[in-house]
């Protein structure tokens, strides 16, 4: 049954509208992407089949163009509309923490490193660099590894902050493995940045870990 034929109040559209999007389900708020379905299949039905092949809404928005467009009535416009959302999504997130505000929310840095990094199969290393008014300059992937290590080198940190002129960091890598612990080398290398960092008085305000539930923050578990 075409959804438009569904009962007023269950139609996704209808039911964001009196209820605010927070109300949907994934399938849902997938389904009003989509817009309209195809012969046999409502647009829930579809986003309900995309959700069971890809396992997740993160995983499907991660997914390449192949994957995406494999799907019944699923092409490259598609695809490509995804992908503008979801940046526009990154760019909200980054406009936000542009605010004088928004770096002493960690909740809020979070959100946007999780965005920027769970996805990733690849181990990737971030620089935010902050203002003396804790305002982002620039937010950098400044090393990339594989899926198991990134090489980082303090000494680029300090060539990078020298550039952006910045008085303060936070720091983020992604564990693929989706553990957000931190490990014997991570400690390390956040420590040796740190030092670095002090010989021109910059601090390291956090240092974030992504994996695939709650990010880890060093500074929340008192080891900066």
């Amino acid at each position: 049954m075409s959804i438009k034929h569904w009962p007023e109040a269950l139609q996704p559209r209808e039911k964001l509208i009196t209820q605010g999007a927070s109300a949907l389900s994934d399938s849902e708020l997938l389904a009003i992407f989509l817009r309209t379905g195809v012969k046999g299949y409502s647009a829930v039905d579809i986003a309900n089949r995309l959700l069971v092949q890809f396992g997740s809404l993160a995983k499907l928005l991660a997914a390449t163009q192949d994957e995406f467009c494999q799907p019944l009535g699923l092409g490259p416009a598609k695809y490509v509309q995804l992908q503008a959302v979801l940046e526009m999504s990154k760019r909200y997130f980054k406009q936000q923490l542009s605010e004088p505000i928004a770096l002493t929310s960690s909740a809020l840095t979070a959100d946007y490193l999780t965005m920027q990094l769970r996805e990733l199969p690849y181990e990737a290393f971030v620089v935010i660099y902050l203002d003396n008014q804790h305002q982002l300059i620039e937010c950098e992937e400044l090393f990339r590894g594989t899926i198991n290590a990134a090489s980082v080198y303090p000494r680029e940190v300090v060539r990078q902050v020298i550039k952006y002129n910045a008085a303060s960091v936070i720091l983020s890598h992604n564990h693929p493995s989706g553990i957000a612990e931190p490990s014997q080398a991570d400690r390390r290398i956040t420590e040796r940045i740190q030092q670095a960092l002090a010989l021109i008085d910059v601090s390291v305000l956090d240092h974030f870990i992504i994996g695939k539930k709650t990010p880890y923050s060093f500074a929340d578990h008192g080891l900066l």
